[in-house]
């Protein structure tokens, strides 16, 4: 049986936040429930309301009684030890009444029971063999009483429950209600608390389990755990496990797995080939997910639709339309009727490949089949109609689409919005987005960003045509995008036209150009404008300085920058956190600590308190002279002040220790972001990919990169291009190639430097061969080379004595004007 171990197993674990069963310890948690009665409670019973609940019941029923105004009024004045009373009276001689009253008291009451009732209940459902009920029961149970609750419920199903028939039904099923609401840690503990006092678990609860750790290697301890129990394994089981490995990108080992339990009672299956065929699909390897598609049908077994789609999305993927279709085609002779989601693979092959009559023919086909386009078939249409510019065609899909109650997403959106820009459809543009937010969809930074420079001043010379005239606020939002997109000319012009108007509040314009000149670095530019402001007589503001500060510090100037804390005191204005911050930022990036810790000490005397991004600023600081330790101190001392670091502040401590040879720590940190409910960013990863490429594994960077892919976890082009030029240089160019494959396919842009890097680092290794097949590549996909891609290209060639080569670069150069040197 599998049981590798691979580095950065526990630091991958302890990223997920995870602990395998075997290392789970038993904290006792104090728990504030009575002590209950037994069945005979009766005579016990504390108060005249519960009396009264209960002869009721008995002499005129559950169904009758408990909608009665009686029961409204006794209802109105119990509390929780009460109804533990009634239920614990009632479960066994009229459980259904128990029931009945539990869920009335919550449902239409709002009443919330205490654990003991939960409990009760719990037990009365185990009694009366239904299953489904007790699911119900105790999903509910742990979805209010939250993650962590795990050691205070286990502790009273210990104390107060252990001698009540089926208890042990309670604790698997209690178990297996914490996996399902993927509270793993309470899972965990209540499976460990179950075999210190012999309960048997489940395998429904292991496969659960099983399920939700997957992604981790901790799935190995529960396996493990499932054979040491004796616990007959059923047809889910192994399938977990192999579309775990998979999900590991360890495709080797969920092959091995495959083979070993073969001979088992469960053994291969189609959803461990599913599995199989899904991950080598995803790493580019369409051939040997086809390979798996045989094996299948020579194993007895019959592929079923997912068996199919999973094909069918990577040969469409691949650009192999010509065999999907002739594979769509073996699917219906062997009665394997299409879906929806077949037919949308399809037509988005014939999407990506530009060709959107083949992309109708699918829907025609699908039509025929009696299947009606959802949601992703029509965004598909209209993707593919605005990439060839019909854009009236793009439209009548989406008034098809609403006439038949199907909403748009916001990506069919913003594939609109970016059509109508790119064709300087403005006013079509604008009516688009209030539609968006008539119906509840707020465009997001993707939406504007697709959006010309051009647009903003069509935008307000057409509303100045019609004399809607702009507030500062649009006036401030337009200058804002102008700057973003580089067009500093164009927002220079416009600004310069607005400010001959009568907008209000012109500092707030003039702010924004002092700001986005000082980002810039064009402090020149933004100390004229700022020469302006006085020389109108306008009012500058802590804003304006701040903005003129950061400039000073950009271009190196901090004595500029300082003096300005004189000019503010001038005007009457007060420093900010942010004009401290800024300064202390600029000293730290000069290097000179000792002035910035001695500005935090003049913040703090004037009483400013430092924020988060000060915090942020001295941790940089720390880290750049090496003192790591105290940037990790730094982290505790701004969570106990109330301030929460975020993604930078992690980041940059997370880099230095990556630098530093201490991956292990550089992992723990980022579990800590994870514990405090802070999602890593893209930056976070490309660090801790590029810290096990450079100083640890590189298998593991493969498997952490996979692992972010298959949870959908925003990654940026740099983290492919690490791990590809990692590849390059140690020669592995099959997995570069993977890689580079899984990045295009991304959609991120490749340009000719993604090429010269891997064509460099191949020409280093002497592997002509390869760097020549990613150089036609190059120019297969219509990406002209330049001469230092062209000389290292013929340097290589004249190395490996391959003349034929070196004539076709030659004469290559020069037909693109490239002339040799």
């Amino acid at each position: 049986m599998l049981n590798h171990i691979y580095p950065w197993r526990s630091l991958l674990r302890k990223s997920l936040n995870l602990s395998p069963i075997t290392s789970l310890g038993f904290t006792k948690h104090s728990v504030s429930a009575a002590k209950l009665h037994d069945e005979s409670a009766d005579a016990s019973i504390p108060n005249d309301a519960v009396r009264q609940i209960l002869i009721g019941l008995r002499s005129f029923g559950a169904s009758k009684f408990l909608w009665g105004h009686h029961f409204q009024t006794l209802a109105s004045v119990l509390n929780t030890h009460q109804v533990d009373q009634i239920l614990l009276s009632l479960r066994v001689d009229n459980s259904d009444s128990a029931l009945f009253l539990f869920d009335l008291l919550r449902n239409e009451y709002g009443f919330r029971h205490s654990r003991v009732s939960w409990f009760i209940v719990s037990h009365v459902v185990a009694r009366k063999g239904q299953s489904k009920e007790l699911r119900r029961v105790l999903n509910q149970m742990v979805e209010e009483e939250g993650s962590g609750s795990a050691p205070s419920l286990c502790e009273l199903l210990c104390n107060s429950f252990r001698d009540w028939d089926l208890n042990n039904v309670v604790w698997d099923m209690l178990a297996c209600a914490y996996s399902r609401a993927e509270m793993v840690h309470d899972a965990l503990f209540v499976l460990a608390k179950m075999k210190v006092l012999n309960l048997q678990v489940s395998i429904a609860t292991y496969n659960s389990l099983l399920y939700n750790l997957r992604h981790t290697d901790i799935m190995w301890d529960v396996y493990n755990e499932i054979k040491a129990s004796g616990v007959p394994q059923n047809e889910y089981t192994n399938p977990i496990l192999i579309d775990g490995l998979c999900r590991q990108s360890r495709l080797q080992d969920a092959v091995t797995f495959l083979r070993e339990t073969g001979g088992e009672e469960f053994g291969p299956s189609v959803v461990s080939f599913n599995a199989l065929m899904s991950g080598f699909c995803k790493m580019g390897s369409v051939d040997v997910a086809k390979s798996f598609f045989c094996m299948m049908i020579k194993y007895g077994l019959l592929p079923d639709v997912y068996s199919y789609n999973i094909l069918l999305h990577g040969l469409c993927v691949a650009g192999s339309m010509e065999e999907a279709l002739e594979f769509t085609n073996d699917m219906e002779n062997h009665g394997v009727e299409p879906d929806i989601v077949t037919y949308n693979i399809l037509a988005n092959g014939f999407r990506i490949l530009g060709l959107i009559s083949g992309a109708w023919k699918v829907v025609q086909r699908m039509l025929l089949n009696g299947l009606n386009p959802d949601l992703v078939t029509y965004t598909i249409l209209i993707c593919g109609h605005c990439q060839m510019g019909n854009i009236e065609e793009s439209f009548k899909l989406k008034e098809k689409m609403l006439s038949q109650g199907l909403k748009l997403s916001i990506v069919t959106y913003t594939v609109l919005l970016s059509s109508l820009c790119k064709s300087g459809r403005i006013d079509e543009a604008v009516i688009l987005l209030h539609e968006m937010e008539v119906i509840g969809l707020k465009p997001d930074l993707l939406t504007y960003s697709r959006g010309a420079v051009e647009e903003a001043i069509e935008l307000y010379e057409e509303m100045c045509s019609k004399r809607i005239y702009p507030n500062s606020f649009v006036c401030s939002a337009i200058i804002s995008g102008l700057f973003e997109k580089g067009a500093i000319s164009e927002a220079q012009m416009y600004f310069d036209s607005v400010t001959k108007s009568d907008v209000a509040e012109e500092i707030i314009l003039y702010n924004i150009m002092i700001d986005g000149y000082a980002k810039l670095g064009n402090i020149g530019e933004a100390v004229r404008s700022y020469k302006q402001i006085i020389e109108k007589g306008i009012s500058p503001t802590i804003v304006t300085f701040n903005s003129l500060i950061y400039g000073f510090c950009k271009k190196g100037k901090l004595a500029e920058a300082v003096k300005l804390l004189d000019t503010i005191k001038v005007h009457g204005l007060v420093p900010t956190s942010v004009t401290y911050t800024t300064l202390m930022n600029g000293y730290c990036e000069e290097g000179d600590m000792h002035s910035m810790f001695d500005m935090l000490h003049e913040m703090e005397a004037k009483a400013i308190k430092p924020t988060q991004i000060t915090y942020t600023v001295v941790v940089k600081g720390l880290c750049k002279e090496g003192r790591l330790h105290e940037s990790v101190q730094l982290l505790k001392y701004m969570y106990a002040r109330g301030l929460f670091p975020d993604q930078i502040t992690y980041n940059t401590v997370i880099q230095s220790f990556c630098k530093a040879h201490d991956l292990q720590k550089a992992f723990q940190l980022h579990n800590q972001m994870l514990q405090h409910s802070l999602q890593p960013s893209p930056v976070t990863y490309n660090v801790l990919i590029n810290g096990l490429c450079v100083y640890g594994n590189l298998k593991d960077a493969d498997r952490l990169l996979v692992t972010l892919q298959d949870q959908s976890i925003r990654l940026t082009k740099v983290a492919y291009t690490t791990i590809i030029k990692a590849h390059c240089a140690k020669g592995d160019v099959q997995n570069a190639l993977v890689f580079f494959h899984q990045m295009v396919e991304r959609g991120f842009e490749v340009s000719i430097r993604d090429y010269s890097a891997v064509i460099n680092r191949l020409c280093k290794r002497n592997l002509i061969t390869d760097a020549k097949f990613f150089f036609c590549m190059m120019l297969t996909h219509g990406i002209p080379p330049d001469q230092d891609i062209c000389l290292v290209m013929l340097n290589a060639f004249h190395r490996s004595g391959d003349p034929n080569s070196v004539f076709e670069i030659f004469a290559m150069m020069i037909k693109c004007g490239l002339l040799p040197v």
